[in-house]
């Protein structure tokens, strides 16, 4: 079965997409490398512990990074999918994946890249500076990946699930799930798209080696993962037994609130608002050059948003 699987290189295994991205590569049968910087073991004992699981799963390490011309032209001989999960904080990040496409383009057998997205849909977002500023630089790899003639496929659409929000049952400030009061940007009825980690992962690899994709950008949008802060919150308390006051906070609100947080918090703030309010997660989805992933392939179990939130309880 992997002879005939993409062999799937994952850039950034070590950070927090890219461990997942590995565990789905290998998970679905995939020959597996992971790049990683050849100092992380010695000096990172949790990253260390992770690479020894990349070792134990049959994953090929391929010590270095973009920056080792050489190590990375090898590399990718080696492969022919590249899955990339720097994170928008890395410095210079549109420079570091111009590189890498660069490199895709001159080795010239990748017949999939991957870029670093897996959030909003960059070049349709709403959302307030400098959150928009900052994201925008994916729109221009994006670009440059259309100008190079690189092939590709471009997975987003919606909020990693694990991250911030339904941990808190959609509160921006806070830790853990409320217990009484509950803060609601709007009127709370905006729906709005949270998918796992892992699942992300599964749907990204699954679109690795599918022609229907090539080029495409792929919304993920699986039925149980899309929800109101109201239905949330509804659900929440059906499984807890507990009513919660609902405190509604109105737009303009938000935007002092925002504007009166730390840059942290001012963030999360900002993620939200397009969220919750905006609906920057469910925009339609162009027929001509979108597709959504449950769709494609509905034999993925993914977790519903109540199975997450099971896991709060």
């Amino acid at each position: 079965m992997a002879a005939d699987l993409s062999r799937i290189l994952v850039i950034g295994s070590t950070g927090y997409f890219g461990k997942f991205m590995v565990d789905a590569s290998v998970r679905l049968g995939h020959p597996t490398f992971a790049m990683v910087r050849q100092g992380t073991y010695s000096s990172n004992p949790e990253k260390a512990a992770l690479i020894d699981s990349f070792k134990s799963r049959g994953v090929n390490l391929v010590y270095g990074d973009i920056y080792e011309r050489e190590k990375l032209m090898a590399a990718l001989k080696q492969v022919d999918v590249v899955i990339c999960t720097l994170s928008h904080r890395t410095p210079h990040l549109y420079e570091d994946e111009v590189m890498l496409i660069e490199a895709i383009k001159q080795v010239g057998n990748i017949k999939r890249y991957i870029p670093s997205e897996f959030g909003f849909d960059v070049e349709r977002l709403d959302i307030m500076e400098p959150a928009k500023s900052t994201l925008s630089v994916k729109a221009r790899v994006r670009q440059r990946i259309r100008e190079e003639g690189v092939p590709h496929t471009i997975v987003c659409g919606k909020i990693a699930a694990n991250w911030h929000f339904l941990p808190r049952i959609g509160q921006v400030e806070g830790f853990g799930p409320p217990a009484d009061k509950i803060h609601i940007l709007g009127d709370g009825n905006t729906k709005a798209v949270f998918v796992r980690e892992e699942d992300t992962a599964t749907y990204t690899v699954k679109a690795a080696d599918d022609p229907r994709t090539l080029n495409k950008i792929m919304y993920l949008r699986p039925p149980g993962c899309v929800i109101s802060h109201n239905e949330l919150i509804d659900l929440w308390e059906k499984k807890t037994g507990k009513k919660l006051e609902r405190i509604y906070i109105p737009e303009h609100e938000v935007v002092t609130k925002m504007e009166d947080s730390s840059p942290g918090l001012r963030g999360c703030y900002m993620v939200a608002h397009a969220s919750f309010v905006k609906g920057q997660t469910m925009i339609d989805i162009d027929p001509l050059i979108g597709v959504e992933a449950s769709e494609l392939y509905p034999e993925v179990k993914y977790a519903s948003i109540g199975e997450i939130l099971n896991t709060y309880l």
